[in-house]
């Protein structure tokens, strides 16, 4: 049995997104494909645009065959956290048998090439990568031009090594085969080149970024391509979600109409009032026991804290020269939703796969999740009202982190909707 794994947050689910996970079938041969998917929560430290139930039927409808919530403590992390977390799910899994990302540069061998070095950190790259950073430069930044420097000196690594690092979806591909390295794990990545709209690329004038047709060579062009980003933002504007048919699969299209006429679209912002009262109540205390708040971090927020005006102006305003928008951003959803150091010390404790939560499957992937079964070295869990019974207390203590995080979002979801939020523990799995 061939199993593909795919990581993603499908955000919402587009064509690019079906490119990747048919063309994943088709180099692999695969039978199933098996995806870790964000829950309500996302890595760039904001709140996914639908909820993870409305997502998870979008990729089934779509392609795949089993799709799993990566635990929140990794779905709001740093990239290599992010990493580790949704590598460790799928590796515990016994039944994937190939990893298949998206990356700019589609070379999985150079990606392959670049992770074993930051793996092993030689002397010479921490040497070049400190020599980087006294001279002012970022942390990415550093990283690029020792890696070069390396190369310069002999090291085997691919040409044109520091543009790479340059590109998100390459230093995610690194960051993925990095974990599988850490593991020693027997998944064979897979890289799928992207195509169309860059990952940056955002909203222009009603609708997203004119975008570059999903094709192989030889073949009829495909559907349009275009940026998550673009979509997201576009919807934030106004535009209709019937307005995206040409960018956005015909099912998850429906679905995400579907949606709508039930809760609405979220976006940093919405959580502002909550997140402000978050801050007031513990100014302090310091907040440096939450993942990723160093203590100057800490001590900024709180002396910055009378100009919060809102979530992402909040960003702008602690961003400096050496902290990123998303970081900061990142660093402010851990405050909101309460993830500590202390749960990543009980996550790396567990193996960064404390346990595998079921949001939907395919009847027809019966092989599939039988294979799981006797292979799994990840506790399944399928019903929230039996986990506590089947988890071990530290496992349990993480899951309900995902629990809260859901019902912050399904309330603000619902809030001027009329309509009661739905209760995590009685929402069904979603079964094609």
């Amino acid at each position: 049995m061939r199993v593909n794994g795919i990581i993603a947050e499908y955000n919402p689910f587009h064509n690019g997104h079906r490119y990747q996970m048919e063309e994943s079938r088709r180099l692999t041969g695969a039978d199933y494909t098996v995806v870790v998917m964000s829950g309500d929560f996302v890595q760039r430290g904001a709140p996914a645009l639908a909820d993870k139930h409305a997502r998870a039927e979008m990729a089934l409808r779509c392609g795949a065959d089993l799709v799993l919530e990566l635990p929140a403590l990794y779905a709001a992390s740093s990239a290599e956290a992010f990493a580790s977390g949704a590598v460790a799910l799928l590796h515990g899994l016994g039944a994937v048998t190939h990893l298949c990302f998206g990356s700019e540069c589609g070379d999985a061998d150079a990606l392959g090439q670049i992770a074993a070095l930051l793996l092993d950190e030689p002397e010479q790259y921490r040497t070049a990568l400190k020599a980087f950073l006294k001279q002012g430069l970022s942390y990415p930044g550093a990283r690029a031009g020792a890696i070069s420097a390396c190369r310069e000196a002999g090291e085997a690594l691919p040409e044109g090594c520091g543009e790479i690092l340059a590109s998100p979806n390459n230093i995610l591909g690194i960051d993925y085969i990095k974990a599988l390295l850490r593991l020693e794990s027997g998944m064979v990545p897979v890289t799928i080149q992207r195509v169309g709209a860059g990952y940056h690329e955002g909203f222009y004038g009603g609708f997203p970024a004119p975008a570059q047709p999903a094709s192989r060579p030889g073949q009829e062009p495909g559907p349009s391509l275009s940026s998550a980003l673009a979509i997201r933002q576009a919807l934030q504007q106004g535009c209709t979600p019937a307005r995206l048919a040409g960018f956005m699969p015909g099912e998850s299209l429906q679905i995400l109409n579907t949606y709508t006429e039930k809760a609405r679209l979220l976006h940093a912002d919405d959580f502002s009032p909550l997140l402000f009262y978050k801050l007031l109540m513990e100014q302090g205390q310091g907040y440096e026991k939450y993942m990723d708040v160093s203590q100057s971090l800490s001590d900024r927020i709180a002396g910055q804290l009378n100009g919060f005006a809102g979530y992402e102006s909040f960003c702008e305003l602690l961003k400096t020269k050496n902290m990123t928008y998303t970081r900061i951003s990142r660093c402010l959803l851990h405050i909101l939703l309460g993830i500590e150091k202390a749960h990543m010390e009980l996550g790396q404790g567990l193996g960064h796969a404390p346990y595998a939560r079921v949001l939907g499957f395919r009847r027809q992937a019966a092989p599939l999740l039988g294979a799981i079964g006797k292979l799994s070295s990840v506790p399944l869990v399928t019903k929230l009202a039996d986990a506590k019974k089947s988890l071990e207390a530290d496992a349990y203590r993480l899951l309900e982190l995902d629990v809260r995080s859901s019902a912050l979002y399904r309330a603000m979801a619902c809030a001027h909707t009329g309509r009661p939020p739905k209760n995590e523990f009685s929402t069904p799995l979603v079964t094609l």
